[in-house]
């Protein structure tokens, strides 16, 4: 009788090729990804050591990072991302790969626009030189960022030399409240393990809360994994996963598509299979998470205060230095906290989904006075889909900026920044010191507490609004 596996076990195995002299794996690459900030850089290596992309039809290129979100924009919006978006435009050209161009109706940010193609599928392996590749794990696919080296590795040999991580199952219990979502669980994750329990494992999430959860909602959830320091998040495929993808462009038709399903089937983790590590978490009383400092794990009840200081000497420096920058005190509430910016945006949450809950908070409501509100949607698609259901009329009536598909304030790589000492709520998905811009205080959120925040002009909880 074969021994129970995991979902981590069934893909390494599928897709193993050789293992290296030192250690490492070499595992295929099913699909990939690329975008204008690394891909320039590989192509030009490839023109230096005369070689060329092994599986141009396996690989897709995206304009998303330095891409002006302003309406009616050009690769010239943004002057200091034009020289990228050219150099992704000739490589692409060069290499015959597909790419998604400004004015194309499929642009968007690439974690975003490969699962709603069907770009990406269960059972996959899926590559981007970028850290939220972990991101796709919610159709259960092993989403792996890579290098520039590693990008030019699999663009000559569509294979990956990895280390084989370990696995850990984080079961997520409970019901959660309807203005509760996704955001929360993995802030909540953050919060309660730290910032790199998951270095050197694979995450599969587990549970009711999980199974729950809609398709998108598991990407958001996924899209963390890399904050809790693991490269790749997983959610096991189900019959939602099935309906989500069925009929998408690049997804399997037909006869290729039973086919499909009978090895999707399969994938999801034995009964009896063993993990490296195993964590549980209560949800049922789960409310509304936000960042507090400059850290992920830095992380809190929106109905709480401002930790106290404690700990050792490393995490009371780390704690002061966190609260200088965000300009709080120990024990100072969070609710109520003045806001200048709200954005709501990015890989983490831009989906159609996330729009489609904002403006449900924000419908009849005006954003409060002082504050700058931004809205840019996560691909061309979800825009389209957006205006299609009046939602950017309802964000515009609302006092939001509409914005063009882009990475937009995300990293601020395309001009959308904060100003110095700005407190902003973002559904973004890192907050470190300057990554919206310099001296720019940054608190994550979902959209539910984001929108509400935007409304009240502080931050706010999401379940009190109307």
């Amino acid at each position: 009788m074969n021994k129970p596996q995991t979902m981590l076990d069934k893909l390494w195995d599928a897709h193993f090729v050789a293992r290296r002299l030192d250690g490492r794996d070499m595992i295929y690459v099913d699909r990939h990804v690329l975008h204008e900030l690394h891909a320039p850089h590989a192509f030009e290596q490839l023109e230096k050591s005369n070689r060329g992309v092994r599986r141009a039809d396996l690989t897709f290129s995206m304009q998303d990072h330095t891409v002006s979100t302003k309406p009616g924009r050009t690769q010239s919006t943004n002057p200091d991302g034009e020289q990228f978006q050219v150099a992704m435009r000739e490589g692409s050209l060069c290499h015959e790969i597909r790419l998604f161009d400004l004015g194309d109706p499929e642009q968007g940010i690439s974690h975003v626009v490969a699962p709603e193609l069907g770009l990406v599928l269960p059972g996959a392996t899926h590559a981007v030189p970028d850290s939220h590749a972990c991101t796709v794990g919610g159709l259960g696919a092993l989403g792996i960022g890579c290098g520039t080296s590693e990008l030019e590795h699999i663009l000559i040999t569509q294979t990956l030399a990895m280390k084989r991580p370990k696995s850990m199952r984080i079961t997520l219990e409970g019901k959660l409240h309807p203005r509760v979502s996704a955001k929360d669980l993995s802030l909540r994750i953050l919060a309660l393990f730290g910032s790199s329990f998951g270095r050197g494992y694979a995450i599969e999430f587990a549970g009711d809360a999980v199974r729950a959860l809609s398709i998108e909602a598991r990407l958001t959830l996924c899209n963390l994994a890399i904050e809790m320091g693991s490269r790749s998040g997983l959610v096991a495929p189900d019959e939602q996963t099935f309906a989500y993808l069925k009929g998408r462009p690049y997804a399997p038709q037909g006869a290729e598509w039973e086919a499909a399903l009978a090895q999707w089937r399969l994938l999801p983790s034995d009964e009896g299979a063993t993990f490296d590590k195993e964590l549980h978490v209560d949800c049922n009383d789960l409310a509304p998470q936000i960042t507090w400092g400059t850290d992920l794990s830095q992380t809190i009840s929106v109905t709480d205060a401002v930790p106290r200081l404690d700990g050792d000497a490393e995490a009371l420096t780390k704690k002061q230095r966190s609260l200088a920058y965000m300009g709080l005190d120990p024990g100072q509430p969070i609710l109520g906290l003045k806001v200048d910016r709200v954005f709501i945006g990015s890989c983490t949450n831009a989906r159609i989904s996330d729009l489609r809950t904002a403006a449900a908070i924000l419908r009849g409501k005006h954003v409060a006075a002082g504050v700058t509100a931004m809205a840019v949607p996560g691909s061309t698609s979800v825009k389209r889909m957006a205006e299609a259901e009046g939602l950017d009329q309802i964000f515009k009536d609302a006092g939001f900026f509409w914005g063009e598909s882009g990475c937009s304030m995300c990293a601020g790589g395309n001009g959308d920044r904060g100003r110095p000492q700005e407190r902003i709520v973002s559904t973004t998905n890192r907050n470190f010191e300057g990554r919206q811009g310099k001296g720019v205080r940054t608190h994550l959120s979902g959209v539910e507490v984001a929108a509400a925040s935007a409304i009240a002009g502080v931050i706010a909880d999401p379940r009190a609004i109307d």
